[in-house]
């Protein structure tokens, strides 16, 4: 089974939007040595999830949508709007599964916000 091993941001303003996912998820920026400009991402160290890059928006229609998971969707909600950026779909049940909303960074890049059902785990 294939599954997702890393994720890319575009930004068009990288200190904003590191400083954006710095202050509300806690991940870390690295800038790289290669041939681009380019940050590693780093977003804990436990066995669960995945770590991923960022980079300079190459094309105006460029996004990512990836899904993060946290213990208190209200309180990382609360934070997004703190720092700039939007709830796009309000939080809302999946049976089963836990909740979920849907926010925008500082750079209008759509992504999930997960907090999963403890009974479901």
């Amino acid at each position: 089974m294939s599954r997702v091993v890393h994720f890319e941001i575009p930004a068009n303003d990288t200190q904003r939007c590191e400083s954006f996912y710095h202050q509300v998820f806690g991940w870390n920026f690295q800038k790289w040595d290669g041939p681009m400009e380019y940050w590693m991402v780093s977003t804990g160290s436990a066995a669960r999830g995945i770590d991923g890059g960022m980079m300079k928006r190459q094309a105006p229609e460029q996004g990512v949508v990836n899904t993060i998971e946290v213990e208190s969707l209200d309180a990382v909600v609360k934070k997004v709007l703190g720092q700039g950026g939007q709830v796009t779909v309000p939080r809302s049940a999946i049976p089963g599964i836990g909740w979920i909303a849907y926010c925008t960074d500082t750079e209008a890049n759509l992504f999930g916000v997960l907090e999963p059902d403890e009974s479901a785990k």
